[in-house]
């Protein structure tokens, strides 16, 4: 049966719920749409980030087969029976400097992509304050963030990069906010709850969860609109109160945001394209259904944020991983072909993020531990070619990429970098790139070229 999204299963799914949340104690208010927007915007770009919380074992996701700098033999020396994939069971692909590498079984439909052109590895990437190399960090050289190890400070970082107070994706959409107008729907939109990655100084996501208001079933029945008409005299009420008054507007605005997005889906027909019916399937299908009716909110730069938690394994991790990889590609692979459908090939960039990488010696439970640096996933019709960018770590105990003797590998390639690459295609113009990303200056290239 195919599994299409309509209006009243968006709903089901926590549209009912949608709200605005504040970073920082900054609340923002949310105006009208004016509803004579004209036609479908003729530049529209659209980032969705798909954040893998937990810290993903990339060390599995994609794996050296033969390269100029190692082989097979390399990962399965140190990885072996523990947490090793078998050679035969990998997917291959090929770099552009003819290296071949592996690409995890669960992910085959990815392999397909990156065959297609429509995917991308950036190898090594992590959280920096600048260039550092291994001695470096080991005299304790200013350059690696704090609490490296941490899930909730490296969650942090990577949204907001090491020393942002506010979101990546919230600054670019403070920048960017303007080629919305007239249209006052937020610019960025998550999935997942409150994401500190779309907050900005002046910009405010919406956050399409279940939970919140709670005020599914506005039907237009005489019972929804008198619980609706008392529910707003008690925003509307004044009671001398300064912060709950502001509050009471907050809530309003999240209210009238769900009404804005409730009356461009009214009479949207359902897309053909289906989406697993899985935790990140069902937030990508809602993305891809939001996209649909892009031209009805008047948008032309959206962000979206997407996650998909389970990545923290420090057990077992070859058969969760199995589970977690399959659910990650049949997703992304949907959403593609969403894209796809919806004239917005070339207009939309998926990207992955996860709080760290995962060591490669295993752990004693058959697992890993927190590392550092992790291959990141880019895809969409936007890429230059389908490669492997940025410097692979060489795959070696103590070796020159390894800071722990456990296979934590330095990273190679910035955050900043990295998302600096995807905000300049963005929009976000090369002076501004600084003020984004305050790290960046520290490099000396700015970004990576994988998108064209």
């Amino acid at each position: 049966m195919q599994n299409t999204m309509t209006r009243r299963n968006l709903f089901r799914l926590g549209l009912g719920s949608l709200g605005l949340w504040a970073a920082g104690g900054r609340l923002a208010r949310l105006g009208l749409l004016n509803a004579q927007v004209a036609g479908p915007p003729t530049d529209y770009k659209a980032l969705v980030c798909v954040f893998l919380a937990g810290g993903n074992d990339s060390n599995n996701t994609i794996i050296p087969i033969q390269t100029a700098r190692q082989g097979y033999t390399a990962y399965q020396a140190i990885r072996g029976g523990t947490l090793g994939i078998s050679a035969a069971s990998l997917g291959q692909i090929a770099a552009s400097n003819g290296d071949v590498y592996g690409i995890h079984p669960s992910l085959a439909s990815l392999q397909s992509l990156y065959l297609r052109n429509r995917m991308a590895v950036v190898a090594n990437v992590g959280t920096l304050l600048q260039p550092l190399t291994k001695s470096q960090y080991a005299a304790g050289v200013s350059g690696a963030p704090k609490n490296l190890f941490s899930h909730a400070d490296q969650q942090q970082q990577w949204q907001t990069t090491p020393g942002g107070i506010t979101g990546w994706g919230g600054r670019a959409a403070d920048l960017l906010q303007a080629l919305n107008s007239p249209s006052t729907f937020p610019t960025g939109v998550s999935l997942a709850g409150n994401a500190m990655f779309l907050s900005g100084q002046t910009t405010t996501p919406a956050t399409i969860a279940n939970g919140g208001l709670g005020l599914a079933g506005s039907d237009g029945s005489a019972t929804a609109n008198a619980r609706d008409s008392a529910f707003q005299q008690i925003l509307s009420f004044d009671t001398g109160l300064s912060l709950v008054q502001t509050l009471n507007q907050y809530t309003a605005s999240g209210k009238e945001a769900g009404r804005i997005l409730t009356a461009a889906l009214t009479g949207a027909s359902g897309l053909q394209t289906v989406f697993p019916s899985t935790g990140l399937g069902l937030q990508l299908q809602q993305v891809a259904q939001i996209l649909k009716v892009r031209a009805n909110l008047g948008m032309k730069r959206q962000i979206f944020f997407v996650s998909q938690g389970g990545y923290d394994t420090h057990s077992n991790q070859l058969v969760q991983q199995l589970g977690l990889y399959a659910e990650l590609a049949g997703a992304l692979s949907a959403f593609d072909n969403a894209t796809i459908e919806l004239g917005l090939d070339g207009k939309v960039v998926t990207f992955t993020e996860s709080e760290f990488g995962r060591t490669l010696q295993p752990s004693s439970a058959g697992g890993s531990d927190h590392a550092w640096g992790g291959h990141q996933l880019v895809l969409g019709g936007s890429l230059r070619s389908a490669d492997i960018y940025g410097t692979f770590p060489q795959l070696a105990i103590d070796g020159p990429d390894d800071v722990s003797k456990r296979g934590v590998w330095l990273p190679s390639t910035s955050l900043d970098q990295y998302a600096a690459t995807m905000a300049s295609w963005f929009g976000v113009p090369d002076s501004a790139l600084k003020s984004v990303f305050p790290n960046l200056s520290n490099f000396a290239t700015a970004k990576l070229g994988f998108l064209g």
